[in-house]
């Protein structure tokens, strides 16, 4: 079998960052995977899933709340290696074009107060297992990485 294309991404020089992962073509329309890399693969600790869980639920919903967005999103979820996460939007995008929607959602995140979104039995199948302060923690560092994105951090390097 062929190796995937995310597992030719060189993962011993990835830095944390914002990449187009790949665009698939599904009849006329393109669809684009983003790579939000918050944590070095291999140098750095993953995050754990308390956390992930809870930006996954904050992130999947603020996405499916953006008004310019929210009709183009596919999917948004972790990385099973527990270093980011996937954000799959309709359309043919770079990773230029969704900065600001990925600072504005790291923003949500890192500023979020309140009940979580879905962190309840009925609406979630492990609602038990979430950490709001140490996601808005791993939301603020990696916020700081978008805002200050540097050209090498936006495409893969090899």
């Amino acid at each position: 079998m062929e190796k995937i294309a995310s597992f030719n991404v060189n993962h011993l020089v990835l830095l944390p960052g914002l990449y187009v992962s790949r665009k698939d073509k599904v009849g006329e329309e393109v669809i684009t995977t983003f790579d939000l890399r918050m944590t070095r693969p291999n140098f750095e600790p993953v995050m754990n899933t308390a956390e992930i869980h809870t930006l996954e639920h904050l992130g999947a919903t603020f996405l499916r709340n953006d008004p310019e967005f929210k009709d183009r999103v596919v999917y948004f979820g972790p990385m099973g290696c527990r270093t980011g996460f996937y954000t799959v939007l309709a359309g043919d995008y770079e990773s230029k074009d969704v900065l600001p929607l990925m600072i504005r959602m790291y923003e949500f995140m890192a500023s979020f107060e309140g009940e979580v979104p879905g962190q309840a039995a009925r609406d979630c199948g492990n609602y038990l297992d979430m950490n709001l302060p140490m996601a808005k923690y791993v939301a603020a560092k990696y916020l700081e990485v978008l805002k200050n994105i540097t050209d090498d951090r936006l495409v893969y390097q090899d």
